[in-house]
């Protein structure tokens, strides 16, 4: 029942942001307090009986979930960001995207050797910015133990891209 409410929380509106795209709207969810803390709930149950040390949110609908995850699982919260946001030293990673290419930075003491990590985001589609996640926080010793997302769009085959991780969304399109 919990799955039904938040997928019912969620706008589906074609075209945006072009012909053919289906957008998954998250904020009818957002603004219903009974369906996001739900949505919490839900996403703190994906991680099991993983204990991170940190939860890691993307940019920026992940920061979203993944700060009251890391509240509720008793662990630090970490953002990675789009370039020239983070105000301390940084590490960055760029990635392709169909369109180009981007970048993320994470501030070069926000988790180090020893550290678990739990990468929350807001929707896995074809895998790019999560791969970069992982990327950056191994880069500074952490160990990435899952990948946990709202929404996965399946046709777009992000898991590929994140192979040998442990990945879980709640809603799948």
């Amino acid at each position: 029942m919990t799955i039904d409410k938040i997928k019912s929380l969620i706008r589906t509106i074609p075209d945006v942001p072009s012909p053919g795209i289906m957008f998954r709207d998250i904020t009818p969810l957002l603004a219903d307090p009974i369906g996001f803390d739900l949505a919490v709930g839900a996403l703190v149950s994906l991680c099991g009986d993983r204990k991170p040390h940190k939860v890691i949110g993307v940019e920026a609908r992940g920061f979203i979930f993944a700060a009251p995850v890391a509240v509720r699982l008793g662990a630090g919260f970490v953002p990675v960001r789009k370039p020239g946001k983070l105000p301390w030293t940084v590490v960055s990673e760029s990635y392709v995207l169909e369109y180009g290419t981007d970048t993320l930075e994470i501030h070069a003491d926000a988790v180090g050797e020893g550290d678990s990590v739990v990468i929350v985001d807001d929707v896995l589609a074809t895998g790019g910015t999560a791969a970069a996640t992982i990327r950056l926080v191994e880069s500074l010793g952490a160990k990435v133990a899952g990948l946990i997302f709202l929404i996965e769009l399946t046709d777009l085959g992000g898991r590929k891209l994140i192979d040998g991780y442990l990945v879980d969304s709640l809603v799948s399109y």
